[in-house]
């Protein structure tokens, strides 16, 4: 098994167990604070979008809040049945592409196709991008969130070594250690509001609005898959750049993660690069 299949094999366990995406997790509140400044909600209503990598469905949840006419959902692993389920009343709106990224047809003529918290899970994420690139109108947006390079330093010294352990457990002693560590998580917080630990600004904004359960899910998120890579600024414009995007804005959200957004340009045909 490559290193892409097994990691498609540990989301496909992370999503039978964790499917649950109500409250803050999968608000608006939630979907705003990932597009930072760089899209809005009414920029989407009643736009057809891809949405790659959806898990158990939280971000298409998110999509169709805000109004999105459809959403074509592409998940390649054991998710998609949780996705299904979950998104049943909005069936008419949802198509279903039980696919990797790359699958996704061309010449779809999509608004926008959105991709969040899984590019950084994709060895190589080029073919994905081209198929993006591909399945977007002229002038349609691809909008990616990835884990950042920057301002992670001290966490990756810590977590890297971890994951050489954590990656290899069974996924129940994963669930077990993450739920333990999410009891830990108030003394976190609380070390928040009086040092400058990292992680500090996401954790007061973002992570103290989560209940245990969505706590322990991040938890495990950071633990499970066989591949992550923490991208640096320069590494996320190269990589939209090579798939032909244009018009590339960056935000450093909460200063450790990257929102990104390019531009198939006006006059590119659907052929792709």
């Amino acid at each position: 098994m490559d290193l892409e299949q097994q990691t498609v094999k540990d989301f496909s366990d992370q999503w039978t167990h964790y499917v649950d995406n109500r409250g803050f997790w999968g608000s608006l509140e939630f979907l705003k604070d990932l597009f930072g400044p760089l899209l809005i909600l009414d920029d989407i209503r009643g736009k057809r979008v891809a949405d790659i990598g959806s898990g158990t469905g939280r971000t298409v949840k998110m999509l169709l809040d805000a109004g999105v006419a459809h959403v074509i959902a592409v998940e390649p692993s054991k998710g998609a049945c949780a996705l299904r389920e979950n998104l049943r009343h909005e069936a008419d709106r949802v198509t279903v592409l039980e696919a990797t990224g790359e699958a996704l047809p061309g010449g779809l003529d999509l608004d926008y196709a959105i991709s969040i918290g899984v590019i950084h899970h994709i060895p190589d994420p080029g073919p994905t991008l081209r198929a993006v690139y591909s399945a977007l109108k002229p002038g349609g947006r691809l909008l990616i969130w990835v884990y950042g390079e920057e301002g992670n330093g001290a966490y990756l010294r810590f977590l890297r070594p971890l994951r050489l352990m954590t990656t290899h457990l069974p996924h129940s002693w994963l669930r077990l250690l993450s739920w333990f560590a999410s009891l830990m998580t108030p003394i976190y917080l609380f070390g928040c509001r009086l040092f400058p630990l990292p992680f500090r600004e996401y954790a007061r904004n973002i992570f103290a609005n989560l209940p245990l359960a969505k706590r322990e899910l991040v938890i495990y998120d950071q633990l499970n898959p066989a591949y992550v890579k923490y991208y640096s600024q320069a590494e996320v414009t190269r990589l939209l750049e090579s798939a032909g995007f244009s018009k590339i804005r960056l935000y450093h959200r909460h200063g450790c993660s990257w929102t990104a957004l390019g531009e198939k340009p006006c006059n590119a045909n659907n052929a792709g690069l």
